[in-house]
C-alpha cells in the first residue's frame, strides 16, 4: 500500500529543482517604495532565503523588528523622516494650488529639484560614514551575502553592493537619473517620450521638439542634483576613471515594475525583466462592517478614494468640495481621510483612517477608484479592472495618470483647479460612460494573460542570480564605452578621412595624368 506512495515521492523529489536558500542583502527606499519591496521580501522569505534589510535611523516604514528579515540600522539620517517629508508634500500641494502660471510651475519644479539635491547630499554623507566604518563594512563582507536587492531610485544600495563586489538585482522604475530604461537601453527621442512630457510614442514634429526640450531639462536636473553629489564620492571610493552611472549599468537584473500595458513600446535589454502587477493578488473578504456598508450600495456600487501613503489629508476647501460632490451621487463612498471631517459630508460616505485597498478594488461592487497616481495603486486598479479618477500631486504621479488617460481608462483633474463641480463631472463621466470600464477590463485581461505570473518571474531571476553568481551574459558592456565610441563617431570620422584621402589621391592622379598626356602631346607636335 505504501510502496506506490514512496515511489511517487521519490520521483517527485527527483524531478524537483534543488532550491538552496540564499543570503540576500536588501537596501530599499522608504515610503511607498518599501510597500512593493516588502512584497518581494515576503515571497523570498517564504522560499527559504535569509534576508537582511538595511535601514536608517529615521526610517518610518521599514521596521527594525520583523519575522521576515534581520535588520541593520545605520546610525544616521537618510532624509526620509515621516514628518519632514509630509511637510514637504503639503508645501508642494499648496504651491501648485496657489498659482497656475508658468512662474508658479517653475517654482514648483525648483522646489522639487532642491529637495532632491538635499536628499542626495544627505544620502551621500550617510554612505561616506558607512564606508569609513571599517567594523560595519568588515561585518558585511564576513556575512558572505550572495547578492544585493535594491531600489536604484536612490544610489545607496548600488554604492554598497558595488563596494562589496556583490551581484546587483534592481526592483526598479526610477534611478537617480530618471526612468530606468534610459540608463541602459537605447531611447530614441523620436518615439520614446520623456516622462513628464505628456507625450505618447506617436509624435508630430512640434511634439518631437517638445520631447527634445524635456530631455535637455532632465539633463539640467541631473547636472544640478546628481553630478555634484555622486561624482566626487565615486571618484574617491571607486577611482577617477569610474562614472557613477557605470555602477548602475553594471547591475545583473533589472526587475521593472511596469510593462508594455503601462509603458509605450520602446527598445529594451535582455537583463530587463518586466514584473508589472507582481504585488497584485485576488481580493480577500472584507470585514463584516465594511461588507455591510458595501452591500448597502445596491445596484449603484461603491467609489473608493485614497491618496496614498504621503498625503493623509488635503486642504479643507478641497475636501469640502470633494465631500459635497460625493454627497450628490447615489453610490456609496469609502474614503481614506485623516483630516477634519468635512461639513458637506453626505450620509453615503464613510471616512476611514486606513482601508484595505486591494480587497476593495477586487470587490464586484467597486465602480471607480479615486487615486493620486502611485504605481502600486494604478497596477492594482488595472489588475482588478477598475477605472480611475486621478488627482495626481507630484513626482511620477502626473505622468502615470497621463498614460492611463491616453489609454482611455482614467479622467484626470488638476489639484490646482479641482472643485466640487469639475470633480462631480469627472466622477459621473467615468461612472456612466461604459467605455472607461470596458477599456480597463481589456487592460486587466492583457495583464493577467501571461505564461508565468510576474512574481514567479521575479523570483526565478533573483534565484538565477544567486545560483550563477550574477547574470553577466545578459549585461551589455556598452556602458564602458565613451560617447564617441558608443555612437561610432570615431569610426565615421576614420571612414570619412579614408574617403577624403582616396578622393584627394584620385584628384592628384588625374591632374598628374592630365598634365603628362597634354604636355607630351604638345612636345611631340612641336
Amino acid at each position: 500500500m505504501y510502496r506506490p506512495i514512496l515511489v511517487a515521492l521519490v520521483v517527485l523529489l527527483g524531478f524537483s529543482p534543488l532550491v538552496k536558500g540564499g543570503k540576500i542583502l536588501v537596501y530599499p527606499v522608504d515610503g511607498s517604495h518599501w510597500i512593493n519591496m516588502k512584497v518581494l521580501v515576503e515571497e523570498l522569505h517564504s522560499r527559504g532565503h535569509e534576508l537582511t534589510v538595511m535601514r536608517s535611523l529615521d526610517s518610518w516604514y521599514i521596521k527594525q523588528e520583523s519575522h521576515l528579515y534581520k535588520s541593520i540600522t545605520i546610525n544616521s539620517s537618510s532624509g526620509f523622516d515621516e514628518e519632514g517629508f509630509g511637510l514637504f508634500v503639503t508645501k508642494m500641494v499648496n504651491m501648485r494650488r496657489h498659482g497656475a502660471s508658468l512662474w508658479a510651475r517653475i517654482s514648483v519644479e525648483y522646489e522639487l529639484v532642491e529637495q532632491f539635491y538635499q536628499l542626495n547630499k544627505q544620502l551621500i554623507q550617510m554612505m561616506g560614514e558607512m564606508f569609513e566604518n571599517t567594523k560595519l563594512m568588515q561585518s558585511l563582507r564576513d556575512a558572505k551575502y550572495d547578492m544585493v536587492l535594491t531600489d536604484p531610485a536612490i544610489g545607496a544600495g548600488v554604492l554598497l553592493g558595488s563596494r562589496l563586489g556583490l551581484p546587483l538585482v534592481f526592483n526598479v522604475r526610477w534611478t537617480i537619473q530618471g526612468e530606468g530604461h534610459y540608463a541602459i537601453a537605447p531611447s530614441p527621442l523620436s518615439y520614446v517620450p520623456i516622462p513628464g512630457s505628456e507625450l505618447t510614442d506617436k509624435m508630430t514634429f512640434p511634439r518631437r521638439i517638445k520631447n527634445l526640450f524635456y530631455f535637455f531639462f532632465t539633463r539640467l536636473q541631473i547636472w544640478y542634483v546628481t553630478e555634484p553629489n555622486y561624482t566626487p564620492f565615486v571618484h574617491r571610493y571607486f577611482g577617477n576613471d569610474v562614472h557613477y552611472m557605470e555602477l548602475f549599468q553594471a547591475a545583473d537584473i533589472w526587475l521593472m515594475r511596469n510593462d508594455f500595458i503601462f509603458e509605450f513600446p520602446r527598445p529594451t535589454m535582455p537583463n530587463v525583466v518586466y514584473m508589472s502587477g507582481f504585488q497584485c493578488k485576488p481580493s480577500k473578504p472584507l470585514s463584516k462592517e465594511l461588507e455591510d456598508f458595501v452591500q448597502s450600495s445596491g445596484e449603484h456600487g461603491v467609489i473608493v478614494m485614497t491618496l496614498g501613503t504621503l498625503v493623509a489629508k488635503l486642504p479643507e476647501d478641497i475636501t469640502e468640495g470633494i465631500a459635497a460632490a460625493f454627497a450628490q451621487l447615489p453610490q456609496k463612498v469609502i474614503w481614506r481621510h485623516k483630516g477634519k471631517r468635512p461639513s458637506t459630508l453626505g450620509n453615503n460616505t464613510l471616512l476611514l483612517d486606513w482601508l484595505p485597498q486591494n480587497d476593495l478594488l477586487g470587490h464586484p461592487k467597486t465602480r471607480v477608484f479615486v487615486a493620486h497616481g502611485g504605481t502600486n495603486g494604478i497596477q492594482e486598479a488595472i489588475y482588478h479592472g477598475v477605472p480611475l479618477v486621478g488627482l495626481p500631486l507630484m513626482f511620477d504621479q502626473p505622468d502615470n495618470f497621463f498614460r492611463m488617460e491616453a489609454r482611455g481608462v482614467a479622467k484626470v483633474l488638476d489639484i490646482a483647479t479641482v472643485n466640487k463641480d469639475n470633480f462631480l463631472e469627472a466622477l459621473k463621466e467615468v461612472l456612466y460612460d461604459p467605455t472607461y470600464r470596458e477599456k480597463m477590463k481589456t487592460l486587466s485581461n492583457l495583464q493577467r494573460d501571461q505564461p508565468m505570473k510576474p512574481m514567479d518571474r521575479a523570483m526565478f531571476w533573483i534565484e538565477f542570480v544567486i545560483r550563477h553568481k550574477g547574470a553577466a551574459h545578459l549585461r551589455t558592456e556598452s556602458y564602458k564605452m565613451s560617447t564617441i565610441q558608443y555612437y561610432s563617431i570615431d569610426v565615421v570620422a576614420f571612414l570619412l578621412a579614408v574617403i577624403l584621402l582616396v578622393f584627394t589621391v584620385f584628384i592628384y592622379a588625374v591632374k598628374f595624368l592630365w598634365r603628362r598626356v597634354f604636355s607630351g602631346g604638345k612636345i611631340k607636335k612641336e
